[in-house]
């Protein structure tokens, strides 16, 4: 084989088959992250299924609550830079970024269960008028139209837990 053609395959390699490899390797990496994350979600709510939550401001009036506190969490899940990638090329075409979805979706998730966790170390089994502060979180440059990139979210979710007395 000539050195011309070898030195071709070389260069083919290291500029066009490596950086695919380099991104489906991020992709199924990151898919595999995520999806475990909400796998974990998963059994979390279900573990702390016997404390009920709400986001209704008054209790039933036949409820008899006691011990009465408030509980507070938050979260701050970080955005990789894949889905940033594709944020940018979603926002040339247009439609929602369903990337950022997920990642609020697991950060509500996560505030909620650490939420209900901590009202349940303080022997509640009640959580009511659940709200959801969010707070998106920038990188510390812009795209080329001067708008922040995403970083992340942060959410804290917070609400009042009671014993509620049978």
């Amino acid at each position: 084989m000539p050195l011309e053609q070898l030195i071709g395959i070389i260069i083919f390699f290291l500029f066009f088959v490596t950086p695919l490899l380099f991104f489906a390797c991020c992709c199924i990496v990151g898919s595999l992250t995520e999806s475990a994350h909400f796998k974990r979600l998963a059994l979390a709510e279900q573990e702390l299924s016997d404390v009920m939550v709400s986001d209704m401001r008054t209790l039933p009036p036949n409820w008899k609550a006691s011990q009465a506190m408030f509980v507070c969490e938050n979260v701050v899940i970080a955005n990789d830079y894949l889905k940033s990638f594709l944020w940018r090329y979603r926002k040339i075409f247009g439609g929602p970024c369903y990337g950022f979805q997920k990642l609020l979706e697991r950060a509500r998730r996560e505030a909620t269960v650490r939420m209900v966790q901590r009202a349940k170390e303080h022997g509640a089994n009640v959580v009511w008028n659940v709200r959801f502060d969010t707070v998106t979180l920038q990188r510390g440059y812009s795209d080329a139209n001067g708008k922040h990139i995403p970083a992340g979210v942060e959410v804290c979710a917070y609400g009042t837990a009671f014993l509620i007395e049978n």
